[in-house]
């Protein structure tokens, strides 16, 4: 089932729910997705990456408003935001651990021979592109910053 679709369904089991955080976390996912099917054009569908990148932006600024929420002391605003990033995320694919991505990112090192702090632009557009959806950029760069120090 195409992500749209898949939003539809679950809005309306929102609905009949009365779920007011996951209906608007879903209208939000609606909303991103058919802006960037007008965006495109009309007549193209959204490939699945691109889905996942708007899936991952959404979650990204409710964290990130969350965080500067909690930072100011507003914490009733901050949970709502974390709400709708768990119901946002529950459309991505599953997270890697620390230590899956230490494994894999290892690997990738020996495989591009990355031995320097240097190479980390090169290794975080390769990791980018083969974790995409399954880690976070942030925890990448983290990791490949104490791999390669």
């Amino acid at each position: 089932m195409s992500l749209s679709k898949d939003i539809m369904v679950k809005m309306k089991e929102a609905m009949k729910a009365k779920d007011t955080v996951a209906l608007e976390s879903l209208r939000a996912v609606k909303s991103a997705i058919l802006l960037a099917q007008t965006e495109n054009g009309a007549k193209e569908e959204l490939t699945e990456d691109t889905e996942l990148k708007i899936l991952q932006k959404l979650v990204k600024q409710r964290k990130d408003s969350a965080v500067l929420y909690t930072e100011q002391g507003r914490a009733d605003l901050a949970e709502p935001e974390l709400a709708q990033a768990e119901v946002i995320s529950q459309f991505l694919p599953a997270q890697m651990t620390e230590d899956e991505l230490k494994a894999a990112l290892t690997k990738l090192i020996s495989e591009t021979g990355a031995s320097s702090i240097k190479d980390m632009g090169r290794l975080m557009g390769v990791a980018s592109k083969e974790f995409a959806g399954k880690a976070d950029g942030k925890a990448i760069s983290v990791v490949i910053k104490q791999l390669l120090s």
